[in-house]
């Protein structure tokens, strides 16, 4: 799928990821895992805004960026009635630049699945992020369950074309493979969502 088509895809797909900002489970993760996020933050893959609500905005500076003009579009109109003023770019989490050691802390919640390549975007945060700071991910991906994997597999095709999602990757390798350093992480349903606190590694 071209990146043209994706765009389109998640433009059309807005309002079903506004009507599911407010989930429960996933207000719960989101809840724990951006606790820790202070400083000048960049959030990749915004979406909507579903992170918003956990933001402290008298501990963070955001930037949020996304490749869909529709999902900015809601996002900025979230912010506004949450009374929170953030920075929006309108532009692709694969193609974006921005300096070396820029933010505090970088946010990517339920994006890696539709990356043409998740471990080169994964160095970038690696990059972007200052020493010492925070690297906060919420991905999905292949479940440990062999019988729901199988499933999975066989459906992943399907929810391509139709979402513009990967169901069958694993997430947690796909870290593991990149620059950065895994401090802690949690699994749930079946290992098919992971939370993960990472920080960067400026050896790499």
């Amino acid at each position: 799928m071209n990146k043209e088509d994706l765009i389109k895809k998640f433009d059309r797909q807005a309002s079903i990821y506004e009507n599911n900002r407010n989930n429960l489970v996933l207000w719960n993760w989101r809840a724990k895992l951006l606790q820790d996020a202070t400083g000048s933050l960049l959030e990749l893959a915004v979406g909507v805004g579903a992170n918003f609500p956990f933001y402290d905005r008298h501990r963070v500076r955001v930037t949020a960026v996304d490749f869909s003009p529709t999902m900015i579009k809601k996002a900025e109109e979230f912010a506004d009635r949450l009374n929170i003023r953030f920075e929006f770019l309108l532009a692709d989490i694969e193609q974006a630049s921005f300096q070396e050691n820029q933010f505090d802390t970088v946010v990517s919640t339920l994006s890696l699945c539709g990356l043409l390549n998740p471990v080169a975007v994964l160095n970038h945060f690696n990059r972007w992020c200052r020493d010492g700071g925070h690297i906060l991910l919420m991905e999905h991906g292949i479940s440990s369950n062999w019988l729901l994997a199988a499933a999975q597999k066989v459906l992943d095709p399907i929810a391509y074309r139709v979402s513009g999602c990967h169901y069958d990757r694993d997430m947690m390798k796909l870290v593991e493979k990149s620059d950065l350093l895994i401090e802690k992480s949690e699994h749930h349903w079946f290992d098919t969502v992971h939370l993960i606190w990472a920080r960067p590694d400026k050896t790499a």
